[in-house]
């Protein structure tokens, strides 16, 4: 059976829904974030591109992971494989596939941050939202990282971690104004009223763990 469900397994790796972002002048051609003078080949606009979305990952998530089930991915434990393939922390690096952002080469970056439960256009939108409110302050991403962050990501310090489950990225996006400004106040407060909908609905179902674990007590 075929399923977009972000974590269907336990045990084995999600479903991500990965975005390659790079901007280009339609004019000239021209890659706008392609600067091979700089760290890792990435323009002073491409920096500051993905300080917005650095700035704003937590926020990001409500729309970058809208189920319930979305937050078994990004949280997960290690799987099989011995690595779950999907950040937990707002970090950025090089050419590693253990951080919430990878560059991995000039001009470019990866956000592994969206699962395949994402709606495609929403994330287009809220990618280029975050991204020119990094473009307007000329937002710093922070230090890179380039350890594995599965391995040694409890070294990092100062990190944020990434919402521990819907209601959390309900709330971080909540304390955005500018995200929920940029993606529009009615939609924002529409979305925000849909999410708490489904997070209630969950709340309220009464599940087997929990048959399984308190009925005797």
């Amino acid at each position: 059976r075929a399923t977009f469900m972000p974590k269907p397994i336990q045990g084995l790796t999600g479903n991500g829904c990965h975005a390659h972002i790079s901007v280009w002048d339609s004019a000239t051609g021209r890659n706008a974030f392609a600067d091979d003078t700089k760290e890792l080949g990435l323009s002073d606009s491409g920096r500051a591109f993905l300080g917005g979305i650095m700035k704003h990952a937590s926020a990001l998530a409500v729309i970058t992971n809208p189920t319930v089930n979305s937050y078994k991915r990004i949280n997960a434990p290690r799987t099989l494989s011995g690595a779950t393939w999907a950040p937990n922390t707002v970090t950025w690096t090089g050419n590693n596939r253990t951080h919430m952002v990878r560059v991995p080469g000039p001009g470019r970056f990866e956000l592994r941050l969206p699962d395949g439960a994402v709606n495609p256009y929403l994330l287009q939108a809220v990618i280029i939202a975050a991204g020119l409110s990094g473009l307007k302050s000329n937002a710093d991403p922070g230090p890179r990282h380039d350890i594995d962050m599965y391995a040694e990501g409890h070294r990092i310090e100062g990190a944020p971690k990434l919402p521990l489950n819907l209601l959390d990225a309900i709330r971080a996006y909540d304390a955005d104004p500018g995200l929920k400004a940029a993606m529009g106040a009615e939609f924002s407060a529409g979305y925000l009223k849909l999410k708490m909908q489904e997070w209630n609905a969950f709340v309220n179902h009464f599940s087997h763990w929990e048959r399984d674990n308190t009925l005797d007590i």
